[in-house]
């Protein structure tokens, strides 16, 4: 093996460890914001408010695609996440009100 290639060998190790560990702060990051959404949905239920916030996720989507611009990161991207996110979280919602 080359040093050029071992040297690419290490540098790719490194990214890949780094990604390992955002992978982790992404899941313990949505662990805990799918806390927080599911004591929404509770008091919702428990108020008998609807499940949805048409007005709140409009505002959260352009909050994230302005968000997403400064990150450099594909708005569009950001903005299917985002809607992934919301439309699980709204059926927690649902869940709870049954």
């Amino acid at each position: 093996m080359t040093d050029t290639v071992k040297l690419a060998a290490e540098v790719l190790k490194e990214h890949r460890a780094s990604i390992d560990r955002l992978d982790a702060i992404l899941v313990y990051t949505l662990g805990e914001r799918f806390k927080h959404t599911q004591a929404v949905g509770k008091l919702k239920a428990e108020h008998d408010l609807p499940p949805s916030d048409p007005n709140r996720e409009a505002d959260q989507i352009a909050r994230l695609e302005d968000l997403a611009n400064r990150a450099n990161l594909d708005p569009e991207f950001a903005k299917k996440f985002l809607n992934f996110i919301i439309a699980e979280v709204i059926q927690h919602h649902k869940q709870h009100q049954s």
